[in-house]
């Protein structure tokens, strides 16, 4: 996709559905959104009746052309921006957005950006969020053997995009879930050992995409480098508070 100059516009809230049990997934309809390539994010710019205005970044769900978005927002209950998403936005609400943003954490399936080989996509909770735009669109290019999801969640409720990844595992794209309080199998934090077995064969994957909070994102991007991954090839994305 061509490199496009982000810009401030205002999109209609089409839908408010829920997510997990403190998230919301947001379909936005943006008049001249330019579309985005998977693993970009935006900004969200709140202003309140006495001019007061915070803004926070969010990634974005969905890829490709069209003025549909799609974002999942996880609430912080301290924040500024993700209780009101969470809690107050309806359907038919405006609001502000910026965008599309983000180069280096992005995936085409052609030109710039695009692979070859085999891909890893690792995300702690909310982090799926991009590796789930990733994936669908390896998967819509007919190279959805081609990329493997991690995906670490307290417990099955938790799991952003749940059906979408159930429906990519059936595609093709193999989806390991780490349960870290509940769940099915080995319950417990993910390790470097746990990483270890769930990400074989090192040599054979050219790029890895790693998703979530900051502990999270840092800790699994040593272990990566550890265990003989190239670090130039490890792509890494952090959030914290909104």
């Amino acid at each position: 996709m061509t490199r496009i100059r982000p810009q401030w516009l205002t999109a209609a809230v089409a839908e408010v559905l829920p997510e997990t049990p403190t998230a919301r997934r947001l379909l936005l309809d943006v008049p001249g959104w330019p579309g985005n390539d998977a693993g970009s994010h935006l900004d969200i710019r709140l202003t309140a009746p006495d001019g007061y205005q915070a803004s926070r970044s969010y990634s974005i769900a969905s890829s490709g052309p069209g003025e549909r978005v799609v974002l999942a927002v996880d609430e912080i209950p301290t924040g500024e921006v993700s209780p009101f998403l969470t809690r107050e936005l309806r359907a038919g609400d405006r609001i502000e957005v910026h965008g599309p943003l983000g180069a280096y954490f992005v995936w085409r399936p052609h030109g710039f950006g695009a692979t070859t080989g085999r891909v890893q996509l690792i995300g702690g909770g909310s982090g799926v969020v991009p590796l789930v735009a990733i994936a669908q669109a390896a998967a819509d290019a007919g190279r959805a053997a081609d990329f493997r999801m991690l995906s670490s969640v307290r417990r099955a409720a938790d799991q952003f995009f749940a059906a979408d990844l159930a429906r990519l595992a059936a595609a093709g794209l193999p989806v390991d879930t780490v349960y870290t309080r509940e769940g099915p199998g080995v319950v417990g934090r993910l390790t470097r050992e746990r990483l270890a077995h769930l990400v074989p064969d090192i040599p054979g994957i050219e790029r890895t995409y790693v998703c979530g909070p900051t502990p999270f994102v840092e800790a699994v991007a040593d272990w990566l480098v550890e265990l003989g991954h190239v670090p130039g090839a490890i792509r890494t994305e952090r959030f914290g508070g909104a």
